[in-house]
């Protein structure tokens, strides 16, 4: 999707987290549209959870837009096993980002969130006016409760200080730049990790976490990009509130996932679900349409991104 852009190719332009599976799509969508003039730290140059640093960047580098995409991220298993971290790393992240993009004169920003803000039970597809109305499910509490903050901040930034922010909440992403290691990743490129892997091998049998009945909606991260950028040039938010949801608006179950992934990577064997393990929320599917009554809509069919995922993933790894 193409469109105009009110970003000149002289915007000074952040991308906060640019190394990541979001911030680099953001990146390469910005370059097809144009824009060259970008801000990029890596984490070694730029911690983001140091105040100071993040101040001292943004008083020097004075970007115009702000995209913060940056966060701890990871799966069910790291999510459980450091609450603490993904608490505090994400709610230093984005404070410092939004105070200092604030304080020295950003002209906007767009703050990236996770679809897991809402509740664990919310009635499906989910709007974002049911941010708030429920219990969170529990694996995932400590991002969930971060990524709220944030936008609850940057929204705060823009009533006291009429500082431009927007947030969008994107469900499941894929994609090149995906994380695909087994103790941390999420579940699509586990996925296609564990049956690239087994069909090397041989292994006449996967087993896949929980019982497979979990439904999910998978959007390509290169659509998100696309939607950020779109997003920024086109909406200012207020009319249709502070949040908007990403999404393709289907879903299909954990089951149907592995199906189709196995079938891509061309594994041939047995698919087995162990029910031991959690299945995290029962179905997570958003509602998109006040992003697509503005205009835009996802256009990479799941089947057709996965593939592409997988050669990405196997020329990334020198593996066929």
């Amino acid at each position: 999707m193409d469109h105009d852009s009110i970003l000149s190719p002289s915007s000074r332009i952040f991308v906060a987290g640019h190394r990541g599976l979001v911030g680099s799509a953001i990146v390469r969508r910005l370059q097809k549209l144009g824009r060259h003039n970008l801000i990029l730290r890596t984490r070694d140059e730029l911690d983001l959870r140091d105040q100071a640093g993040v101040s001292r960047f943004f008083a020097r580098e004075l970007p115009e837009y702000v995209f913060l995409a940056a966060a701890k991220v990871g799966g069910i298993l790291a999510n459980s096993a450091s609450p603490a971290d993904f608490l505090y790393d994400n709610l230093a992240i984005q404070t410092n980002v939004i105070h200092a993009a604030w304080q020295h004169g950003a002209q906007k920003l767009l703050f990236l969130g996770s679809s897991c803000i809402y509740p664990k039970l919310a009635p499906q597809p989910i709007k974002e006016d049911y941010l708030l109305t429920g219990p969170l499910e529990g694996t995932n509490e400590a991002y969930a409760i971060a990524k709220i903050a944030g936008l609850k901040l940057a929204a705060a930034y823009r009533a006291q200080h009429g500082f431009r922010t927007i947030s969008l909440m994107p469900t499941n992403l894929y994609g090149p730049g995906d994380n695909f290691d087994l103790t941390t990743s999420h579940v699509l490129p586990a996925m296609i990790r564990r049956f690239h892997e087994a069909k090397l091998s041989g292994s006449a049998e996967v087993t896949v976490w929980g019982s497979g009945r979990p439904r999910r909606e998978f959007l390509h991260v290169d659509d998100l990009a696309d939607a950020a950028c779109f997003v920024m040039e086109n909406y200012e938010g207020g009319e249709l509130g502070d949040l908007l949801n990403v999404g393709v608006g289907e879903d299909l179950t954990i089951a149907d996932l592995a199906a189709m992934v196995a079938g891509i990577v061309g594994y041939k064997g047995r698919i087995t679900y162990d029910a031991t393990k959690p299945d995290g929320t029962p179905r997570k599917l958003l509602d998109s349409s006040r992003l697509n009554g503005l205009g835009w809509r996802a256009q990479i069919p799941l089947e057709e991104g996965i593939a592409s995922t997988y050669a990405w993933y196997c020329e990334r790894f020198n593996e066929r």
